[in-house]
């Protein structure tokens, strides 16, 4: 270059200078094509990305006035394929150069993003995003398996704010890569390693599958489809905390939760225990105060039902009394009226009962009378008063009287009776020629 040498060299301004005066006025108001990364809007409404394609890539801006006028402003995001019209300039006080855009036109999404939009409709086809599959976290996990890098702030900021809110939760890291070729193998394996962990060893009510904010490229690890399947197909719940708010990747389609950030995911998977304490005290002063208002309108109600009840049985013990007054005057009466007519019967019964006894003592006599003439009669026609003459009475053994020798047999028993005594004897023989006995 003209007027440096070894003498008088030029200073790092006028280098600066003299290459931003040659890279403006070659690259000024020209058409550049690519693809859009790491895209982000500032406060002041400036927009900066990366332009980039296979072999390089270039830092761009579209301030705030031209990216308010550009119709397709809500299209431009990472992985898009875009058209731009710009300038490139120099920002001395760096010492690199960017692109200037005054304007932008999509062509097309970038084979990134095409990539994931493609599989993003095949395994939403599949019924892998549906909400009607997602589980709801539970209330109180006592273990949280995260699926993240060692390094960084990341794991560190969650089990700060895990700690914080729970202090007896039980976290374990699977170190995974969370960037690059290798990374969604081991963030798999890390994901299997707490699904497959024995209740013995470490088993997870939660799995928070994390890592910082960065490009679309940086993250599109995370959409992975062994990965998105892994998740799809835990028995545990799981969180997903990748990049930031404005950072989606088909894990957080899948995941049952998706958070904002890694941080928001820790606040997320536990409760405070500060406010669970505190909404527990509420909760117990609620109980305490419904149960004592219920037990006093309930102690009212008491009282109302005793008075209630007192007044029932005073009017039913009067109405009682009453009742029993009335009917021991009717008592009264009757009994009055039957000491009456007992005593009527007693005279009739007292006047019978003499008429009655001289009646008794008649029919006796007469009876009396009877009997004997019938006992007069009875022992001249006995065959036992013969035995007072001298006459003795033959019988066999059963009593019956033998009239003659015929009605008895050899070898039977009879018996002989004199007037006083008896004789038993066996028949040897019986006929009218041989009368001997023995």
């Amino acid at each position: 270059m003209s007027g440096s040498s070894q003498e008088h060299p030029l200073t790092v301004s006028r280098l600066t200078l003299e290459i931003k005066g040659l890279l403006e006025g070659r690259f000024s108001k020209i058409f550049i094509e690519g693809e859009i990364s790491g895209l982000k809007r500032y406060p002041s409404g400036h927009v900066y990305f990366t332009l980039k394609d296979d072999g390089a890539q270039i830092s761009a801006v579209m301030f705030k006035s031209y990216f308010d006028r550009c119709p397709v402003r809500d299209s431009l995001k990472d992985g898009a394929k875009v058209l731009l019209f710009a300038t490139a300039t120099v920002y001395p006080q760096r010492g690199n150069y960017q692109l200037s855009v005054f304007a932008a036109k999509l062509v097309g999404a970038g084979d990134l993003m095409q990539r994931y939009l493609e599989l993003k409709d095949r395994l939403q086809k599949e019924g892998l995003f549906d909400s009607s599959r997602k589980r709801p976290l539970p209330f109180l996990p006592r273990r949280i398996g995260i699926v993240t890098s060692p390094a960084g702030a990341v794991i560190h900021d969650m089990c700060r704010v895990m700690t914080r809110r729970m202090p007896n939760v039980e976290i374990r890291l699977f170190p995974a890569k969370v960037q690059g070729a290798d990374a969604p193998a081991s963030l798999i394996a890390g994901v299997k390693y707490f699904i497959n962990s024995s209740s013995a060893d470490f088993k997870p009510d939660v799995i928070i599958v994390a890592r910082g904010g960065g490009s679309f490229e940086d993250l599109f690890c995370f959409n992975d489809e062994g990965l998105v399947r892994a998740i799809a197909a835990s028995p545990v719940p799981v969180i997903s905390a990748v990049g930031h708010e404005t950072d989606y990747t088909l894990c957080d389609f899948v995941a049952d939760v998706r958070a904002g950030t890694p941080s928001i995911a820790a606040e997320i998977a536990v409760p405070e225990k500060k406010e669970l304490l505190k909404r527990l005290t509420a909760a117990l002063s609620s109980v305490t105060s419904s149960l004592r208002g219920k037990y006093e309108n309930q102690s009212q109600r008491v009282d109302h039902l005793s008075d209630r009840l007192a007044y029932s049985l005073r009017e039913r013990v009067d109405s009682c009394a009453r009742k029993l007054q009335r009917s021991s005057s009717s008592l009264a009466l009757q009994l009055e009226s039957m000491r009456s007519r007992c005593a009527v019967h007693i005279k009739t019964i007292s006047a019978c009962s003499g008429s009655l006894s001289a009646s008794l003592n008649l029919a006796v006599e007469r009876m009396r009378a009877r009997l004997d003439r019938s006992a007069a009669k009875l022992s001249v026609l006995s065959p036992y008063s013969v035995l007072d003459r001298g006459y003795s009475l033959t019988t066999d053994s059963a009593g019956a009287i033998i009239k003659s020798a015929d009605a008895v047999s050899a070898g039977d028993e009879i018996v002989t009776r004199f007037k006083t005594g008896e004789i038993r004897s066996v028949v040897r023989s019986q006929g009218l020629g041989d009368r001997s006995q023995g």
